[in-house]
């Protein structure tokens, strides 16, 4: 069967090279602990080609959608960030160019810049073919329900393509009030895949919510991953205790998110959260990824082989619902 996975990433050493490493330290990128059978998901990153068409063949995986992963142009100010976005949405373009039928391509875009935001996805989608953005969290402390940020998403209203919010490293003040006093590495853990990265990206869900942002641009379409970022245990409770403080929205929390987010399995592989996601959001919210290479593609397929669906309803979660939002039927 066709399956896509779109929470896929890859990285392009020699562009982020141009980042200045003490932004990149400031930031909260650290080394990574190494996997005992040697699996390097930083090596394997910029590979996008025989080594990463050859994993997608041994699992059936039939296209990835691909996505920068940090450090990125959200860590860089100005003309330079700009620059160095384009640069990577070029790149990107050129290894999409080659597999078309194989990859496809979220734009990355120079968050410090707003103003510049909005027209290079218009360039990235209308030029390069791409498929929508991918977001990863704040930027200086900015989540997207900020006003800086309004182009951005009437852009992507008008050229009908989602955005993705992926999580990103916490601010160093939160970093050090959650995550510090631990073992380093335990820190990092919790700070990260551990916990830290899918709360971040459920409260950027719920303040574009709350801000009356998503009542404002009714037809941005959102995909979150990590099989709904807590959001589907939650959106129920949500609903009972905000009753009391949302007399300025349109529409209530759980019918705001479930209207315009849908969510992909990244990175999750076990039945306990699918069913949560399933129960809340509806077999035509969900679609299958991946999270390669920081999770491998036998996770993903394993996962998949396991599943006791209806086969339309499996053919909707590995490629129906994804050829809908992003328009990849027929490639």
């Amino acid at each position: 069967m066709r399956t896509i996975a779109l929470e896929e990433h890859f990285t392009a050493p020699d562009l982020v090279a141009r980042i200045d490493p003490a932004l990149i330290a400031a930031r909260g990128f650290r080394p990574r602990p190494a996997s005992p059978d040697g699996y390097s998901p930083l090596k394997l990153a910029p590979e996008i080609g025989e080594q990463r068409l050859r994993s997608m063949d041994e699992t059936g995986i039939t296209m990835q959608v691909l996505s920068n992963t940090g450090p990125g142009p959200d860590l860089v100010a100005g003309e330079a960030g700009v620059a160095l976005a384009r640069d990577m949405n070029d790149h990107l373009a050129k290894a999409v160019s080659a597999r078309p039928d194989r990859f496809a391509g979220f734009a990355v875009l120079p968050m410090q810049s707003p103003e510049a935001c909005a027209d290079e996805l218009r360039r990235c989608v209308k030029g390069l073919g791409f498929c929508g953005a991918l977001i990863n969290g704040t930027t200086d402390g900015r989540f997207l329900d900020h006003p800086a940020y309004d182009d951005l998403l009437a852009a992507a209203v008008e050229l009908d393509v989602p955005i993705y919010i992926h999580p990103h490293l916490a601010p160093t003040e939160v970093r050090e009030a959650y995550f510090g006093g631990l073992k380093p590495a335990a820190g990092q853990v919790l700070e990260t895949a551990g916990w830290g990265w899918h709360s971040e990206t459920g409260i950027h869900v719920l303040r574009l919510v709350l801000a009356g942002t998503l009542d404002k641009h009714r037809g941005l379409k959102l995909i979150i991953g990590h099989m709904g970022e807590m959001l589907p245990m939650m959106l129920a409770r949500a609903d009972d205790v905000f009753r009391l403080a949302i007399d300025h929205l349109e529409r209530p929390i759980g019918q705001q998110v479930t209207d315009q987010v849908w969510v992909t399995t990244s990175g999750i592989f076990t039945e306990p959260p699918f069913l949560a996601a399933l129960l809340t959001f509806g077999i035509d919210r969900l679609m299958f990824s991946v999270d390669y290479p920081y999770a491998r593609n036998g996770q993903g397929r394993a996962f998949l082989d396991r599943l006791t669906l209806a086969p339309a309803d499996m053919a909707k979660l590995t490629h129906g619902n994804a050829d809908a939002v992003l328009r990849l039927a027929g490639r």
